[in-house]
């Protein structure tokens, strides 16, 4: 078993089942041709237009953030709230971007900092866990990073064949490789080459491979120990980047921070789980309004812990 096997397009793609997608991802296409400014006035409209038909995941990011800021005033978080609707519009806009802007497009908004340490690394054959969360931006942000130096990510097939090419053929632009996030043989094998490979350990993936660590105010996050296999199976270096909307006019950074190497408690799963939320907290708060804060993030609790939603 290697990397992700890459789907072909075939004629049954075009079968009227997959009708949606291809208008989906058409209509996809057709805005990303579009100015910035228009673009991001569309993305806005849309979160708050979907919201109102969603009503549960708005429940949702109020209670995330209440759970990780309790201290934090009722009208701060109502505008981090609103904020973070508006940038999940905008997200839908920003996969267009991502999939179907040229490089020279790409280039011109978003700047690269911090690229030296990947060439140092890359210069000593060592592998590299980059370690993202799941910003609003993180597709755009790949394709960034792929301007300077391909990667590998960890990828989750989707189920509709004709949306999982797409996505396939968007994701991997610039060169990256797709590897089943199940192919944990193949990402060992990548980081031990010294390849690069991307990594967002901050969902809540179920309590399979997951350790309870805390989480901004949340004593028992569950946490995925994946992390922990692949660090102890590698040797790898862990490097954390976080992709940052500046403004509204389309200037975005993204940071690649300097490496953690040798920090990371190894042989120790829990220990690693706590790690590596502290990591997750900190590139959360570079921009906390753009992050997925409608994911269910502490949706799984220790035995005899009530639900938090």
């Amino acid at each position: 078993m290697s990397k992700y096997t890459a789907p072909t397009f075939s004629l049954s793609l075009l079968h009227p089942k997959y009708w949606g997608v291809l208008l989906l991802v058409g209509t996809s296409y057709l805005c990303s041709l579009l100015p910035y400014v228009v673009q991001i006035r569309m993305g806005k409209m849309l979160g708050r237009l979907a919201i109102g038909f969603m009503k549960g995941r708005r429940k949702t990011i109020e209670r995330n953030l209440a759970l990780c800021f309790p201290q934090m005033a009722a009208d701060e978080r109502e505008r981090l709230v609103k904020e973070n609707i508006d940038n999940t519009g905008l997200a839908l806009f920003e996969t267009g971007m991502a999939w179907f802007w040229s490089d020279a497009r790409v280039a011109k908004h978003v700047t690269i900092k911090g690229t030296e340490h990947i060439d140092k690394l890359a210069a000593e054959g060592r592998g590299v866990l980059l370690v993202a969360v799941h910003s609003l931006n993180l597709e755009l942000g790949g394709r960034a990073f792929g301007l300077h130096i391909p990667g590998m990510g960890v990828y989750r097939p989707n189920n509709n064949p004709c949306f999982d090419y797409f996505q396939y053929q968007g994701r991997s632009r610039g060169g990256h490789t797709l590897i089943d996030r199940k192919n944990i043989k193949f990402m060992l094998e990548s980081l031990n080459n010294g390849e690069r490979l991307w990594y967002a350990p901050d969902h809540d993936y179920g309590r399979r491979r997951s350790a309870f660590a805390p989480l901004f105010a949340v004593d028992n996050a569950c946490t995925t120990t994946g992390t922990s296999i692949l660090v102890d199976g590698s040797d790898c270096a862990i490097v954390p980047l976080v992709m940052v909307r500046n403004n509204d006019k389309g200037d975005y950074t993204l940071t690649i921070k300097a490496p953690l190497i040798d920090k990371f408690p190894k042989q120790d799963p829990e220990a690693g789980a706590r790690f590596i939320n502290k990591i997750v907290e900190t590139s959360i708060m570079e921009a906390p309004g753009q992050y997925m804060w409608l994911h269910r993030r502490f949706k799984n609790r220790p035995d005899g812990e009530a639900s938090l939603y």
